[in-house]
């Protein structure tokens, strides 16, 4: 077996996120996959099992679990500097991106030569979100009853959109019912990847014993959940104390808040609790803009849950604060940015010990596999609808009964878009292209086919 490459600086690291942070597009699924491909398959950093056991952990908790399995994997290598650095540079370029494009979506509506931009990217994540269903497939299936498990999952959100949570805790249940009944089926990583393998560095930094902050520590979790409550509620409460209930302010950072506690179930399940409370409850702003503030979120790096940050800055710079619009949006942007992802670091660092020291409980190891199989059937759904909606502009989908099915109109077809997308998929898959460079080409190619040719 290969020696692990020697443990990289904080330094090192920064570099290393920032470049994530800077390629992370296309939502949670192809941002995991980005994750994969950059932390395990390239650098070698952690196993696919301690990958997929972080993972299912991040799947469990509210908030966006792309960034909060960045802080993970960031705390596990450099102790909490490494997980600040991971969750902040995961974050902080699209909230430079999106920030930018909410001021001049305020002041001067769509811009087309970002929508042509944009329409090329939009057409090339679907080869990364394509990508992480091939690569965490190829590792979470490795048996039939996986197999069956992805495919219950893919059935039930695509056609009877069962809320993701439900699919969640019905894996976990199977997982842990297939353990004690049908051990056999269940795959043998659930049951055998406690070990070590030394060729990947954060199992050899382990079993070395330099990695002695992952143990549990109840006082260092006390200290930490004090920490991260207090940077989170503080500036909320002392809003609301300033400035009243109903001050727009006030409202934004309560909002979300208690968005982050309350929205399990992954990026879309958060934006369309997100998207009813601000169109239809507050009235920030109109359904045609919250689709607008989806888009800017789909094809800018950072969580799809950026999208957030689009919200607070109209809802402050049109809300009756006395600031200059402007600077209103950006405080508004900045509020809802800092309470959206404050507990995400609170999850992390107050749980991800004891998940460490679960890994090799046999049961849950199990469980969690079941959860994976699952999230592939998830990133399956993904796929598709964000094929249907790219490709074939599909924005409606047809009910017949209990079954909802995106159906696409004939002529809907875009050729322009349909082709974009093979070609990234063909360069991702077959020639291993970069996903930095898979994006520039594809933006532009979709900047010449809108701006230029049609």
């Amino acid at each position: 077996m290969n020696a692990a490459a020697p443990q990289p600086t904080l330094a090192q690291a920064t570099r290393v996120w920032a470049r994530i942070g800077l390629l992370s597009f296309g939502g949670p699924a192809a941002q995991i996959a980005l994750m994969h491909r950059e932390l395990v398959d390239s650098r070698r950093w952690l196993s696919d099992g301690r990958f997929l056991h972080a993972l299912n952990y991040c799947m469990l908790l509210p908030g966006p679990e792309a960034q909060q399995l960045a802080v993970y994997i960031g705390w596990l290598m450099h102790r909490t500097a490494g997980g600040l650095i991971a969750g902040v540079l995961f974050v902080l370029p699209g909230f430079a991106t999106i920030l930018a494009l909410s001021i001049l979506y305020a002041g001067y509506g769509n811009l087309p030569w970002v929508e042509a931009l944009f329409y090329g990217i939009k057409a090339a994540v679907l080869a990364i979100v394509a990508e992480a269903v091939v690569r965490i497939g190829k590792r979470a299936l490795q048996t039939p009853a996986m197999v069956a498990l992805a495919a219950l999952a893919f059935v039930a959100i695509h056609l009877f959109h069962v809320p993701f949570p439900a699919i969640v805790a019905a894996a976990a249940v199977l997982g842990l019912i297939g353990h004690r009944v049908v051990p056999h089926l269940m795959p043998r990583a659930a049951l055998n990847d406690a070990g070590i393998d030394r060729s990947y560095l954060a199992d050899a930094l382990i079993a070395d014993g330099r990695l002695a902050h992952i143990r549990p520590d109840v006082a260092r979790t006390a200290a930490q959940s004090a920490v991260w409550l207090t940077l989170w509620l503080a500036p909320v409460a002392a809003l609301v104390a300033a400035l009243g209930p109903d001050h727009v302010f006030a409202r934004i950072g309560v909002f979300f808040s208690q968005a982050a506690v309350v929205t399990f179930g992954g990026a879309y399940a958060v934006l369309a609790y997100i998207a009813q409370q601000a169109v239809q409850v507050y009235g920030w702003l109109t359904p045609g803009e919250m689709l607008d503030g989806l888009a800017l979120a789909e094809t800018t790096p950072g969580p799809l849950i950026m999208v957030t940050q689009f919200v607070g800055y109209l809802a402050a710079a049109r809300g009756a604060t006395g600031l200059d619009p402007l600077w209103a949006g950006i405080a508004g942007a900045a509020l809802t940015t800092w309470v959206t992802f404050a507990p995400c670091f609170l999850w992390i660092f107050a749980g991800a010990p004891y998940i460490e020291a679960l890994r090799g409980n046999a049961r849950l190891n199990a469980a969690l596999s079941c959860i994976t199989a699952a999230v592939v059937g998830v990133i399956l759904n993904l796929t598709i609808w964000f094929t249907l909606r790219v490709v074939f502009n599909v924005v409606e989908d047809a009910t017949w009964g209990p079954v909802t099915v995106s159906v696409p109109e004939p002529g809907s077809l875009d050729p322009a878009a349909l082709v974009i997308a093979l070609a990234s998929l063909i360069a991702v898959l077959r020639f291993h292209a970069g996903i930095g460079a898979t994006l520039l080409a594809a933006a532009v190619a979709g900047f010449v086919w809108r701006m230029v040719l049609s």
